[in-house]
């Protein structure tokens, strides 16, 4: 595994190779592009965490009583330069500004640039190889105080790693959650065949409690 640099991630860009790694837009190559990472702006769109009279986010699939998740989300959108307050222990998900195209033989790893860090904003995620999408980000303020995020700003920063074989993340057949989103989407934990497995060993176990 190797981590690709300035000057290999500079070519990559600029190669014109569809199989390359691909960013758009970067405004600010200069500003952007570090010895051995790239930094990632804020997008426009944000689903805000509310509250709901449910107790709880509820991830056990229920005919009678389930309520999605997307239910405890509201969607807002702000323009490049506006400003978004993010409050203390609130959830909200956003992308990056940036999409982004992986090859087969690189994975990057994102995660909150060192000024964000200091606020008590942390951000981590990992991009499979032939990923192709915004990042999404997560956000959460863990301090006390609530934060004006400027939309646009540089927020989190990717390393790429090369690997020494080719890995595919859209190979037919298996189920991908969130390909290619260019807005920000809720969990779908939901959506995990293991949680209807587990409602059935659930149901199992108590019926035979029952006739025991």
């Amino acid at each position: 595994m190797h981590l690709l640099h300035r000057e290999e991630l500079t070519s990559s860009l600029h190669s014109g190779d569809p199989d390359s790694l691909f960013i758009e837009p970067i405004l600010d190559e200069d500003c952007q592009i570090g010895a051995t990472t790239i930094d990632l702006r804020l997008g426009y769109d944000f689903l805000v965490s509310i509250m709901t009279r449910r107790p709880s986010v509820d991830l056990s699939y229920d005919d009678h009583s389930y309520r999605r998740i997307g239910s405890h989300f509201q969607e807002t959108r702000r323009d490049l330069g506006d400003s978004f307050v993010l409050y203390p222990n609130q959830i909200v998900l956003s992308t990056t500004l940036e999409y982004i195209a992986l090859p087969r033989d690189v994975f990057a790893d994102v995660a909150t640039r060192s000024s964000f860090n200091r606020l008590g904003i942390q951000v981590a995620n990992s991009l499979q190889p032939g990923y192709r999408g915004c990042a999404s980000l997560e956000l959460c303020n863990h301090g006390h105080t609530p934060i004006e995020l400027v939309v646009g700003s540089r927020i989190v920063q990717a390393r790429f790693y090369r690997l020494p074989n080719e890995h595919e993340y859209l190979r037919q057949g298996l189920p991908r959650k969130y390909l290619a989103n260019v807005r920000p989407l809720v969990a779908q934990t939901d959506g995990d065949e293991e949680l209807e497995r587990l409602a059935d060993i659930r149901e199992r176990r108590d019926a035979a409690g029952e006739h025991s």
